[in-house]
């Protein structure tokens, strides 16, 4: 008994040392296991954004960094990354592809900003024109060059009668929605479908047109006055200046032609609004969640400073919540 009960003393401990080490991590584990977890976070962070900016793998220098958002400075300013903005931006802002490089206006001015550093207003009032580098052949690849009178691309002709549309008096309206479109993201679409519909100008003030043609802050014959008017098509069209005196849109501002239309758009709040949409549309392939408010406002107000959409994009980016 005796013997017995000297050997069960140190069984005590010996046991109770053994099932401590059964039921706990010693630290030197958890320290390991943090430094793993925090890597793959890294890593998978590092995957996210090259995928989101670029469209391919990171690299292992990036794939390395403790800091992966880091990489954001290098991949906005990489060719890969002004190819394929330029790509999303002429997707966003067309709904089907050209029939002609010309016809893509969009896609060359936005790669032009994005390579010069330009502001993104620059896509919209900037003295430019879009043109194909061989006037002989409307198939060639464009280029952008510098125009006294250009707006943007609104005023490259291949734009121009992409958008001149088929109104029987030659009212510009496709081209009035696709300013808007593109400069403040603006989105219509047809809401009633009653035989017979009157497409005239007069027709189109019933009830069930006047309300995206005369009434509202966007009413599109009334943006449309102020692009005159066009004759022809195809290689035939022509355009004239407009007649109908100034126009009040946006709540009250009144403008005469469409470059006063479209610095208006660009001075317009929702201006700023729909750049950082875009920047969570190509990083998110969304718009922006209610839960996501603080950093959109982030971005906002860090748009309106220097207007240029690479800083709306590298807000949302380089914010922590990027790579939750």
């Amino acid at each position: 008994m005796k013997r017995s009960f000297r050997t069960l003393l140190p069984v005590a401990p010996i046991a109770v040392a053994v099932l401590f080490a059964a039921t706990s991590t010693p630290r030197r584990a958890v320290a390991e296991s943090a430094t793993v977890d925090a890597a793959e976070k890294a890593e998978k962070c590092t995957t996210r954004l090259f995928t989101a900016m670029v469209g391919e793998g990171a690299t292992p220098e990036a794939l390395a960094s403790s800091n992966p958002q880091a990489s954001f400075a290098a991949l906005v300013v990489d060719p890969r990354f002004q190819e394929r903005f330029s790509r999303f931006i002429n997707s966003q802002f067309n709904a089907t592809p050209g029939a002609t490089p010309a016809e893509d206006a969009s896609y060359y001015l936005a790669r032009f900003v994005l390579t010069q550093d330009k502001p993104w207003s620059d896509m919209f009032v900037g003295r430019y024109d879009v043109a194909p580098t061989n006037a002989q052949q409307a198939g060639s690849e464009a280029r952008v060059t510098d125009d006294p009178n250009g707006l943007g691309y609104f005023h490259s002709r291949a734009w121009m009668v992409r958008y001149a549309g088929n109104e029987a008096a030659g009212i510009r309206i496709v081209a009035a929605y696709r300013m808007m479109q593109n400069t403040i993201g603006l989105t219509l679409a047809a809401t009633t479908n009653a035989p017979e519909v009157d497409l005239s100008a007069s027709g189109r003030k019933a009830a069930q047109c006047a309300g995206c043609h005369y009434n509202p802050w966007f009413a599109l014959d009334k943006v449309a006055a102020v692009f005159g008017t066009k004759t022809g098509m195809g290689d035939t069209t022509r355009f004239t200046a407009p007649a109908g005196g100034p126009q009040s849109i946006l709540g009250g501002v009144m403008v005469s032609n469409d470059r006063e239309l479209a610095e208006a758009l660009v001075a317009n709040e929702a201006f700023n609004v729909n750049a950082c949409r875009l920047a969570y549309r190509y990083l998110y392939g969304r718009i922006e969640n209610s839960c996501e408010g603080p950093v959109f406002d982030a971005c906002v107000d860090a748009f309106k400073k220097d207007k240029k959409i690479t800083t709306a994009l590298a807000v949302v980016a380089k914010d922590p919540t990027f790579c939750e």
